[in-house]
């Protein structure tokens, strides 16, 4: 009969009259069975019912011990148990439930041993080889059994700490690291003593064939009592095992190896991306064609329609200016005369002067390979890269878990130890392009890298720590934790990392900076190449010169239609208007003369005296040498010379009723350098006639009249 809990304290019987009804029972028949099935847990232990009447009540009591800490504060520490009448010891902290007196007899209690596994990671921990006698002076010693053999390891513990035992010394290794300097400040303020073993198949833990590896599969198969090492704590593990609050915080990386950029070609043009160095040649010739039109639309320009000048400013003297003002070239060029031009040309300058300062600014640390570059960017990059961890690390576990079809990709690159990773990225040529793996990890490898050619790419992911491991429910765990917690406040961690991690970077060494500032000829080799590039373009250009010249030249002479090139070229525009003869013999004429107007009268004989002067010097460049004869010379006869047709240098022929004026000029001009000429001949006869003879007795008696007149003449 099923009766409600709600109801089982109502009375049936309300008063003495009412009868007891046979076969139910009463409220207390209830009340009895409810408690007699009632447990629960109180403050001091479970408390249960027995026999349906005997309350039994359980006594549990934690036994703590006061210690002090590195401070010299008291601490409290726990190291068992009292549960019914028995003591229960903490398993691993006492080895014997009684203790033991020091060997010196004063008394006091000898810490407890505890058996330690770690694994070697940079810079957490070292090993090295010991000493001849065993020894190890400097670190801890510690041993590579290359097994996880509980029976194995104790053996060989129990032979190293007997007097008489025997340890062979391949096993023995001197173990040393930032994780061995704080595991030796735990064990002097705990206190405890550890020996310590590396972990047999080097791997950090990982579920495979139905059970754990690595350093989790020693603690919880007990041949451990703790993990001290770059142990990373992640969800799996913590199933398992116990961690202590985390003695450091890193994160997942990517490490590549960098590439110089000082390339033996293209070198020097890597200051600027290949857009600006279009985007230049562009604007050049654009600012090229738009001095050019602006000179010649302006009523001050250097044209024929202008002010008549000399010179024409055609689009070959504008490209001229303008690589000229982009080079810094001091070359003779013309100029525009307009104001506009003037203008539009001081802006190319300051154009040319910024994109200069900026190249400039940039080349020498392209140049010395200062400027590296990665393929990679981060996690997220696509495929097509080899790239690679750890096996059973931690890496390797969050890459499983968030991107299993990379971890499929990845798993044939994968290595067993970091070391391992980085020289598979640090060979020629590469075989890893990509090595994944903790940030701490390879920023060490990253410093202590001699060739500085290995870098950290991408930002920063998976963020973890790295905690001590201990087997489930240890009470080591709160008191480790605890001691981590004031090392940090207290600044011991900080002092760690500071003497494995601050070293002096790769970038910032000394005997780095000194070989990059030494540029070879290998960092100008394009340079030297575009010069070979431009003299067999300047051989091509020159060519192409003479085919014009000879076959093109002829073709639009004959055709007689586009015979207008000043806008172009003043040289094109030469040839051909005037002939190649004509061209030689405009070099001694008056250019300047090709500008008088209509309406000027010919100039008189004493006006154009400056006109004989240039004329004159011309002349003098074709006699510079002069021979003379002891005989006497005759004077030449005058030659008449056909008066080829003028042509200015400006394409504009001279008016017809200047020419008579020209030629009686010149006419004029040749008779009285003939005369000058014949004078001067007979001048220098004389003087050597009186040096043949010998000198006079008195040189004021030597005749200077007629060298006065000469000179007067002349």
């Amino acid at each position: 009969m099923y009766v409600r809990p709600d109801l089982t304290l109502i009375q049936s019987m309300v008063n003495c009259n009412d009868k007891h009804v046979e076969g139910s029972e009463s409220s207390g028949h209830y009340l009895s069975r409810f408690l007699a099935n009632t447990s629960f847990h109180g403050r001091t232990g479970r408390v249960s019912v027995r026999n349906t009447s005997l309350v039994h009540t359980e006594h549990r009591y934690r036994i703590w011990s006061l210690l002090r800490d590195s401070l010299g504060a008291p601490t409290w520490v726990t190291v068992g148990s009292w549960q019914d009448g028995k003591l229960e010891v903490e398993e691993g902290f006492w080895q014997n439930q009684l203790p033991r007196k020091s060997p010196d007899g004063r008394g006091g209690f000898l810490p407890v041993r505890l058996r330690v596994v770690t694994l070697v990671e940079h810079p957490f921990v070292f090993t090295r080889e010991v000493d001849e006698d065993g020894s190890c002076p400097a670190g801890q010693l510690c041993l590579d059994p290359h097994t996880n053999d509980s029976a194995v390891l104790e053996a060989l513990f129990e032979a190293l700490t007997a007097k008489n035992g025997s340890v062979p010394l391949a096993y023995k290794k001197c173990c040393y690291g930032y994780c061995i300097d704080l595991l030796e400040k735990l064990a002097e303020d705990l206190p405890f003593d550890f020996d310590l073993y590396i972990v047999g198949d080097g791997k950090y833990g990982a579920w495979k064939n139905g059970q754990w590896t690595g350093l989790v599969g020693d603690l919880l198969s007990g041949t451990a009592h703790m993990a001290v090492t770059s142990f990373s704590i992640n969800s799996a593990r913590s199933k398992v095992i116990d961690f202590t609050s985390p003695f450091f915080s890193t994160s997942l990386g990517i490490l590549v190896r960098t590439k110089d950029t000082a390339s033996p070609i293209g070198a020097f043009m890597w200051p600027l991306h290949w857009t600006m160095w279009v985007g230049i040649f562009v604007a050049l010739h654009l600012t090229a064609l738009f001095l050019t039109l602006y000179e010649w639309k302006s009523p001050y320009g250097m044209t024929p329609h202008g002010r008549n000048r000399m010179k024409i400013f055609s689009y070959s003297s504008a490209l001229n200016l303008c690589y000229a003002i982009l080079f810094g070239r001091t070359v003779s060029s013309k100029t525009p005369k307009c104001y506009t031009g003037r203008f539009l040309m001081n802006l190319w300058a300051i154009f040319c002067l910024l994109v200069l300062s900026s190249y400039t600014a940039n080349l020498a640390a392209v140049m010395v390979g200062e400027k590296t570059f990665e393929e990679l960017s981060g996690i997220h990059d696509p495929k097509g890269f080899r790239f690679g961890t750890v096996w059973e690390s931690s890496a390797e576990e969050y890459i499983k878990k968030s991107f299993p079809e990379m971890h499929e990709y990845m798993r044939r690159h994968s290595v067993p130890t970091t070391p391992a990773g980085v020289t598979m990225l640090k060979t020629e040529p590469p075989k890893l392009n990509a090595f994944i793996m903790d940030k701490s990890l390879l920023d060490y490898e990253v410093t202590i890298d001699s060739d500085c050619k290995l870098l950290t790419v991408g930002k920063p992911f998976a963020i973890e720590g790295y905690g001590i491991g201990l087997p489930q429910n240890s009470p080591l765990t709160s008191n480790l934790s605890e001691f981590i917690s004031r090392y940090k406040s207290a600044g011991f961690m900080d002092l760690l990392h500071d003497k494995w991690y601050k070293m002096v970077p790769c970038g910032k060494r000394v005997l780095g900076v000194t070989e990059t500032l030494q540029m070879g000829i290998y960092h100008f080799s394009g340079l030297f190449l575009l010069l070979c590039i431009g003299l067999c373009g300047s051989l091509l250009t020159s060519l192409c010169e003479h085919v014009f010249y000879r076959l093109i030249l002829p073709c639009i002479k004959r055709k007689k239609k586009f015979n207008y090139w000043l806008h172009t070229s003043q040289k094109i525009h030469r040839a051909l208007n005037v002939g190649f003869e004509e061209q030689k013999n405009q070099k001694l004429r008056l250019e300047k003369r090709c500008n008088i107007q209509k309406s000027q009268e010919a100039p008189a004989p004493n006006s154009s005296q400056p006109s004989w002067n240039n004329l004159r010097k011309a002349a003098g460049k074709e006699d510079k040498r002069v021979h003379f004869n002891m005989e006497q010379m005759p004077p030449e006869p005058a030659q008449e010379k056909e008066v080829p047709v003028w042509h200015c240098m400006n394409g504009r022929v001279p008016q017809p009723e200047e020419w008579d004026t020209r030629e009686k000029e010149l006419r004029e001009l040749e008779e009285r350098i003939q005369a000058i000429r014949d004078q001067l001949r007979a001048a220098l006869v004389r003087f050597e006639l009186r040096v043949a003879l010998g000198p006079p007795k008195n040189i004021s008696m030597l005749p200077v009249k007629p060298m006065a007149e000469n000179n007067k003449d002349r």
